[in-house]
């Protein structure tokens, strides 16, 4: 007697840093069939340390890979930061070698407001603030961070997450990683994370291989 075929999952774990994030991949994993694990943290003094705790504490090692979005903009305002996500990248690199669940960085430079504002064809580099309150029409943008409903916004009306990875596609990143997929298997595995020094005056994000992996 034959065994029942095994249905493969695709169960990622996401830690975010803030509410607009959160509230985004919410959404999107329940309109996109994805199952996701949400892991917030609230970086508060901790900075990209807190990341690192939280992570070695919950290794969920039942899923596909282990996404890290955070913001890059600690790393201009305070010079301290630096170390602290280096620690945080080298300890990612480090258990992606070991060929287990990896661990992908996500770094939106500077931070997910930017990535939202991408999402419309309207936006070229305007100041963010001004964006979201004249275009978007929000009245601050505490409403926006806190707008449970970010998602269906901001895929709704000329607004659209693929006018969003369009643009990466353009875009100076500030980090990258070098995934490989076995759709087979569902499984990921990061080859290398690459820091461009260089580009973190530049705007820009890797979003995209977030939205790469999941729906593939």
């Amino acid at each position: 007697m034959s065994r029942p075929m095994k249905i493969l999952r695709k169960r990622f774990v996401v830690f975010c840093e803030g509410d607009t994030e959160y509230n985004y991949i919410d959404k999107m994993r329940c309109k996109q069939g994805v199952e996701v694990t949400l892991k917030p943290i609230n970086m508060g003094g901790g900075g990209y340390s807190a990341f690192l705790q939280r992570i070695k504490t919950e290794p969920f090692n039942n899923c596909i890979a282990k996404f890290i979005i955070i913001d890059a903009d600690r790393l201009s305002k305070h010079p301290g930061e630096k170390i602290k996500f280096m620690e945080l990248v080298d300890y990612c690199r480090r258990e992606n070698k070991k060929q287990s669940i990896p661990y992908i960085l996500i770094v939106d430079n500077p931070d997910f407001e930017y990535v939202a504002c991408l999402h419309s064809e309207e936006f070229k580099n305007q100041p963010v603030d001004r964006f979201i309150k004249e275009v978007f029409h929000y009245k601050s943008i505490d409403t926006f961070k806190s707008d449970q409903n970010i998602y269906e916004f901001l895929n709704s009306d000329n607004r659209s997450y693929q006018h969003m990875l369009e643009k990466c596609k353009k875009q100076k990143k500030y980090l990258m990683n070098e995934c490989k997929r076995e759709k087979r298997s569902f499984s990921v595995s990061v080859k290398n994370t690459i820091i461009e020094k260089d580009n973190l005056s530049n705007k820009g994000t890797n979003i995209d291989e977030f939205f790469s992996i999941i729906d593939w």
